[in-house]
């Protein structure tokens, strides 16, 4: 990491001067730590003079404060969202042989964590418009080895719920929230991870709400998975030093927790400036060339990332550069398109939305502390460099 710009390593390659020397930054928290360091730094005292660094007081709390924020009964507190992914579905009784219904249009670790419990990712389309997975094509995928259906809320907004409960219904399947980008996000009302047998969240730095390192929860409204998780995190013990299965070690530490737990006070804080920072894109973007994020009806979307979309994305993220404004592509390559994921057996056409999309699409400038002079200058030089290219 760059300390200087606070952005963590660019996959687009650019060096660490690059980055320093850049105006505007896709993502930073040097505003936001400046202005909430003393908090900080309370919690961080705090801890260290508990007596308790890992699994103690702050954990529970912020387990049980987090977990009822997502309108879920219990939570359980890991090191990150692959390892919540991965427990989940270990929790899930998913395995070996197994299949899970996903998309390829995500992080890696969406895909690493099913293919950790054994099980194998089975990839369908998304839809051109929301990037979700699109639910008309989740049926045609399944097959008599599918257990779960694993739903992305991608860039801050939650799939169409109701539609895969109801074909997880049919079928007798389990569902498995990703939830990494979408905390505070609702579905009809319906908090993001409350819709499902379980859900996993991450606290990484970038996310609406991020610690400073690595972290991540299991929520469920399902004690006996809360129980299975809980006992899986450390090593498949419960009450002392003694497997009753075999198990692992994540755990989210005290430190993390006791940050966390001030920063979710402010949570309602960081989503309402992102919201404020994606209308002024929206007003100041539109009857531009590019397309702009598009919201389903009834959801209320949080805005992890703001994605827009170019077919000459290359050529504008280039022109960015050169006037000192990064950003960022999620994602650039499809999972099903990786090296490590050949095996799978997908070739290029398969999915053909979500190969077109990856081409395209780049993220603006966001994080809850980004002045209105800054979001002005993204518009005001894209809106030259579209005129340039057109």
């Amino acid at each position: 990491m760059n300390k200087q710009n606070g952005n963590t390593a660019h996959p687009r390659g650019w060096d660490s001067e690059t980055l320093k020397k850049a105006d505007i930054n896709v993502w930073s928290y040097l505003e936001e730590y400046e202005k909430e360091k003393e908090e900080i730094h309370d919690a961080i005292e705090e801890v260290f003079n508990s007596g308790v660094l890992i699994l103690g007081p702050h954990v529970q709390e912020f387990e049980e404060k987090f977990s009822g924020y997502c309108d879920c009964s219990f939570g359980v507190g890991v090191g990150n969202c692959t390892d919540a992914i991965f427990l989940s579905l270990k929790s899930l009784g998913i395995g070996k042989g197994d299949e899970v219904i996903t998309v390829a249009n995500t992080a890696v670790p969406t895909i690493a964590a099913i293919v950790a419990t054994g099980a194998e990712p089975r990839f369908v389309d998304i839809n051109p418009d929301t990037y979700l997975i699109d639910t008309s094509k989740i049926e045609k995928a399944i097959t008599e080895r599918t257990k779960c259906i694993l739903p992305v809320h991608l860039y801050g907004q939650c799939a169409d719920m109701d539609k895969i409960n109801e074909i997880a219904l049919k079928h007798g399947l389990k569902v498995l929230e990703d939830c990494a980008q979408a905390h505070g996000a609702t579905y009809k009302g319906k908090k993001a991870g409350s819709m499902s047998d379980a859900a996993a969240f991450s606290f990484y730095p970038t996310k609406v709400l991020g610690a400073y390192g690595d972290g991540g929860m299991i929520v469920t409204n399902k004690e006996a998975i809360y129980d299975r998780a809980k006992a899986l995190r450390v090593y498949g013990m419960k009450d002392r030093y003694h497997s009753l299965e075999s198990g692992y070690n994540s755990r989210l530490d005290e430190i993390h927790a006791a940050i966390l737990l001030k920063k979710l006070e402010k949570i309602g804080y960081y989503i309402s400036n992102r919201k404020r920072i994606a209308e002024m894109y929206n007003e100041m973007l539109k009857g531009t060339s590019l397309k702009l994020p598009e919201t389903i009806d009834e959801n209320s979307h949080v805005y992890y990332v703001y994605v827009v979309r170019h077919p000459k994305r290359d050529e504008i993220i280039a022109k960015l550069k050169e006037r000192s404004i990064l950003v960022n592509v999620s994602y650039e390559w499809p999972v099903h398109t990786m090296e490590g994921y050949k095996y799978l057996g997908y070739k290029e056409g398969d999915l053909p939305y979500t190969e077109l999309i990856c081409k395209e699409v780049f993220s603006l400038p966001m994080y809850p502390y980004l002045t209105n002079e800054k979001v002005m200058k993204v518009c005001s030089v894209l809106k030259e460099i579209l005129r340039e290219i057109e």
